[in-house]
């Protein structure tokens, strides 16, 4: 898509934001203050990326550098304070409930990986829509985290230093966040059902 892009294909282009700019808004949030200024992040993003996609080096994916971009601009225009979030190892918040593990400490019922609720290839949509939907009730930093990680495929590295998160951090959010959709998704759909 890069390519057709670069020779003056507006399809290309437009492709190119259909696949990212949903993911582009959710993690300019994390940084601005409000949703319209997430999008106005994003929007000034893909300003950039047509002045500027002349000049890509191919250092880094295109999926990257854009991030990059959005992340550049929305640390220009939003919060300007460090981001951490605190690890506290004695929280409450446990990623998974301790009434799933029997008194040795093994899984009374381990979780059905989520690929298991795919028929012939298609993918279930109520599946999909509950995976999203816990996903936008996380907070913004484990959102960016998500969103970035597992949505985008961006590397742990990548997902730090986009966020200024050290990678210990990273792994604590995401695996955290992780626990949170899965739970919430099982509590809401039939495992093994239609």
């Amino acid at each position: 898509m890069l390519a057709r892009m670069l020779d003056g294909d507006e399809k290309a282009f437009v492709e190119i934001v259909t696949r990212y700019n949903e993911s582009l808004v959710r993690v300019a949030r994390y940084y601005v203050g409000s949703q319209a200024s997430a999008e106005d992040v994003a929007q000034e993003t893909w300003i950039a990326v047509l002045r500027g996609v002349d000049r890509f080096e191919g250092r880094s994916s295109l999926k990257t550098w854009l991030f990059r971009i959005l992340v550049n601009r929305a640390r220009t225009l939003g919060v300007k304070e460090h981001r951490t979030i605190p690890v506290d190892p004695l929280a409450s918040d446990q990623s998974v409930s301790p009434s799933r593990f029997d008194r040795g400490g093994h899984w009374s019922a381990p979780p059905v990986p989520f690929t298991e609720a795919l028929e012939d290839g298609m993918v279930n949509e109520p599946l999909v829509r509950l995976v999203h939907e816990s996903i936008a009730r996380l907070p913004e930093a484990a959102r960016a985290v998500v969103t970035l990680r597992d949505v985008q495929g961006l590397s742990t590295t990548e997902v730090a230093e986009l966020l200024d998160l050290t990678e210990a951090n990273v792994r604590v959010i995401l695996h955290r966040s992780r626990a949170r959709i899965r739970s919430e998704v099982e509590s809401n759909m039939q495992v093994g059902g239609s």
